[in-house]
């Protein structure tokens, strides 16, 4: 019987730094020359995942420079933690431009949004893309980010109630224009049957919306829609509207939890199991040999400052941790806002870590677990990850850029595929094929 096939997307941020700040320093981000802030690198790397067969591309994005450590935007700014960060989205058709199969994700927030536009957007995406578009829905993470459109930060629950209803929204505008609505009778004169174009006339408690949305119905279905959040609204909104999942947890136990009990929300919401994909992300260090492999993690990991590390972790927990000494062991820590991220706070096997443990693994990874040794040491890592936790795949974060990416492409995916636990080509075409396919 042939074993489940990994699903696997490439983390990406439009910036000079991903989940690792050693990235710009890294001396092969110098050597090769690429500017992180032009367009031309990012349709390479969409065209070397595509040629790894990638389910996706993925960027995340922040709308913040954050001053939550210390108080002062220096941290931030002087470590490029997560900033400066340029939009994503006008890359999504640049890339398509340059590839014909592999699935385009990007992170955008509904905090501050009216869903008509976010609508319109995706759709047109989805349009552009034939189907390869997909869409992280995420919240508001960071106060730094309302008062960028000068509001306060909403309570949890009330910000994933919010996101329901925009989602809501967003479902009515993308079904305003039935199938067959344009006929194009050139003779008579008709573009469109105005019998099959409705207003959606919504009324709730956080939006209004009257509609018809101006862009017409996709063949597609509308975006895939990706998540990221693992609270316990978090993974109410995924198990009800995602069909993948992004999540961070090193630890194995941790994982497997996480993996099935979204799928019993997935099953609870009436839907299939398969229809909603976890993919755990993972930071390779690939060698010719375990020698070398472990070098470059050292090279890499000594290149990461103590105060980046605190910095992007105060910044994703909202919470200044400078008020703290580094030996607290963060696990232990009661701060509601220590709260969220507690996957970050132990190691693979289950070792309760330091402040300054978890501060300089963020730096380094933000919490990936990094996997070091040849490529048949990485494959196998891999699998066992897998296999321990039940599924899906991984979203793939890179130590440096260009280069770290075509290794993985060339060196481990082979590996994946010649044990059968990786696909040899797509076998659809647009973004939810892709994340259906498992055999």
């Amino acid at each position: 019987m042939p074993k489940p096939l990994m699903h696997l997307a490439q983390f990406l941020v439009h910036g000079p730094t991903y989940h690792s700040l050693a990235m710009w320093r890294h001396p092969k981000t110098a050597a090769a020359g690429f500017d992180w802030s032009r367009p031309e690198l990012y349709q390479h790397i969409a065209r070397v995942c595509e040629r790894g067969k990638f389910d996706m591309v993925f960027f995340a994005d922040l709308n913040y420079v954050s001053d939550t450590f210390t108080g002062s935007l220096a941290p931030a700014l002087r470590n490029a933690t997560q900033a400066p960060e340029h939009d994503p989205i006008p890359l999504l058709s640049f890339m398509a431009a340059a590839t014909t199969h592999i699935g385009l994700g990007a992170t955008y927030s509904v905090s501050h949004q009216h869903p008509f536009h976010a609508a319109r957007l995706w759709a047109t995406l989805d349009h552009l893309t034939r189907g390869r578009a997909g869409w992280n829905v995420v919240t508001t993470l960071n106060h730094n980010q309302s008062a960028n459109y000068g509001e306060e930060m909403r309570p949890t629950d009330e910000r994933y109630d919010r996101a329901h209803e925009f989602m809501e929204v967003c479902r009515k505008l993308w079904a305003s224009w039935d199938e067959g609505a344009v006929v194009m009778d050139r003779a008579g004169g008709v573009f469109a049957d105005p019998e099959k174009v409705h207003r959606i006339e919504h009324e709730g408690r956080f939006f209004r919306s009257r509609g018809p949305l101006n862009v017409v119905r996709s063949a597609y279905g509308g975006p895939a829609i990706l998540q990221a959040g693992t609270s316990g609204k978090g993974r109410d909104f995924a198990a009800r509207y995602a069909d993948a999942v992004f999540a961070i947890q090193p630890y194995l136990a941790g994982a497997r939890e996480l993996y099935e009990d979204i799928k019993r929300g997935v099953v609870a919401a009436g839907r299939r199991p398969q229809d909603c994909k976890l993919l755990f992300g993972v930071q390779p260090i690939v060698g010719a040999s375990r020698a070398e492999a472990a070098e470059r993690q050292a090279e890499h990991n000594e290149l990461v400052p103590l105060e980046g590390g605190l910095a992007i972790l105060s910044g994703h927990l909202d919470f200044d941790l400078a008020t703290l000494p580094l030996d607290t062991i963060m696990a232990h820590r009661t701060e509601p806002k220590l709260q969220r991220m507690q996957t970050r706070y132990r190691s693979m096997t289950g070792e309760l870590l330091t402040l300054r443990q978890v501060a300089l693994n963020h730096g380094q990874s933000v919490g990936l677990p990094q996997m070091v040794g040849t490529p048949a040491d990485i494959a196998d890592q891999l699998e066992a990850y897998f296999d321990a936790v039940g599924g899906d795949g991984f979203m793939i974060s890179p130590i440096h850029s260009p280069g770290a990416i075509e290794e993985f492409v060339d060196l481990v995916v082979p590996e994946l595929q010649r044990r059968g636990r990786f696909r040899r080509d797509y076998a659809g075409t647009t973004q939810r094929d892709h994340l259906l396919q498992d055999t």
